[in-house]
């Protein structure tokens, strides 16, 4: 019988972001008759974990931050010999580039969670990138991406492949078989949704004073998400008078949120590939996306599934959601939009001849 390929993924946890997702949904989803996935995580957390097949085995090596984890990381791989070493985190995939060249027999793949010059901005790490082209293979999700690590960081292009974010759509169906309208969704209003992490990249405070400009409208924002700047922009609506925005913190089925929306707002100042534009979309929702790089120009069809403006100008991002809001759009277009590039089979496929192409290398 022919030998598995044995691949190890590497994650910090499996909280529920974007690259947690994606390793969740590719492992799952390999061929066992090919593949042996496990997952190394430094901390055994996150609600992913209730969605992994139970053949994935998961190694846990239960360290609190990144810098402390490569040594653990270091004596997993010497220890099981893995065949590929697939690491999926940004911070991870710089400081285990350095260690590569230890071992000669296994193939590594980075993929990249970023566009690294915006994101990475600590100079130590930023440092480990020198050794960045010791990667077998790095995958970008968007060209953004792959731009990025070729002119900023001197990667080789022969280095990189491009493979954009799936979705998966079982996933989604299944969380919107029994959805009902949020009660926070005013009859008369219409209800407009982002979705993020509170932090500054996602850009709320942007959006915040687009929609001190909409304050005399019948439109409610309703913010998804929790991160450290939550006080600053309970804020920021409070000193802007906006009694039409709602704060609903982490939700564990945003799905119900994006399918009854009029609207959905990417507000980001950059993205990797943002897996939440694909997933309204994946909802048959409409999008307004900030013009930022990480992809949204491969995402977004302008008129079909969304439309893509610029934050910064206050007053015309308020125009552009005011006559979005005024239209009707197909809710079938939008998702085969979303469905005949980024469905998951498309994705996985790529993912799985990438690693089998690895082996032959």
């Amino acid at each position: 019988m022919k030998k598995k390929i044995s691949v190890m993924f590497i994650l910090p946890d499996l909280e529920t972001g974007g690259a947690e997702r994606i390793v969740t949904t590719i492992a799952n989803h390999l061929s066992r008759d090919k593949f042996e996935p496990k997952i190394l995580l430094l901390r055994k957390q996150g609600g992913y974990l209730d969605f992994l097949k139970n053949d994935v085995e998961i190694i846990d090596i239960n360290t609190e931050r990144i810098r402390h984890s490569l040594k653990p990381i270091l004596k997993e791989i010497y220890r099981r010999k893995p065949d590929i070493v697939f690491s999926g985190f940004g911070e991870v995939n710089a400081y285990l580039s350095l260690f590569i060249k230890l071992f000669p027999k296994v193939k590594f793949i980075a993929r990249e969670t970023n566009v690294v010059s915006e994101h990475v901005t600590k100079k130590e790490i930023r440092f480990f990138y020198n050794f960045y082209n010791n990667y077998q293979q790095i995958i970008a999700q968007s060209d953004d991406m792959m731009n990025d690590l070729i002119n900023n960081f001197k990667i080789h292009r022969s280095k990189i492949i491009k493979i954009n974010n799936p979705v998966d759509f079982d996933f989604i169906d299944d969380k919107l078989q029994f959805s009902h309208k949020p009660e926070s969704f005013k009859y008369n209003y219409k209800n407009v949704v982002a979705i993020g992490n509170l932090s500054a990249r996602k850009g709320f405070d942007n959006l915040l004073k687009v929609f001190s400009r909409l304050k005399n409208e019948k439109i409610i924002l309703h913010i998804l998400g929790d991160g450290k700047d939550r006080e600053i922009l309970h804020q920021m609506k409070d000193f802007l008078g906006l009694k039409n925005v709602v704060f609903h913190g982490r939700q564990e089925n945003p799905y119900e949120f994006l399918k009854f929306a009029d609207l959905f707002i990417l507000s980001s100042r950059y993205e990797g590939f943002p897996n939440v534009l694909l997933e309204a979309g994946a909802c048959g929702t409409y999008s307004l996306a900030n013009n930022c790089p990480g992809g949204i120009n491969e995402i977004i069809q302008n008129d079909i599934n969304g439309e893509i403006g610029n934050i910064d100008n206050h007053e015309d991002f308020a125009q552009k959601i005011l006559s979005i809001l005024q239209q009707n759009y197909d809710k079938e277009w939008i998702v085969n939009s979303i469905k005949s590039r980024f469905s998951k089979d498309i994705i996985l496929n790529n993912y799985e001849k990438v690693l089998l192409d690895l082996m032959k290398k």
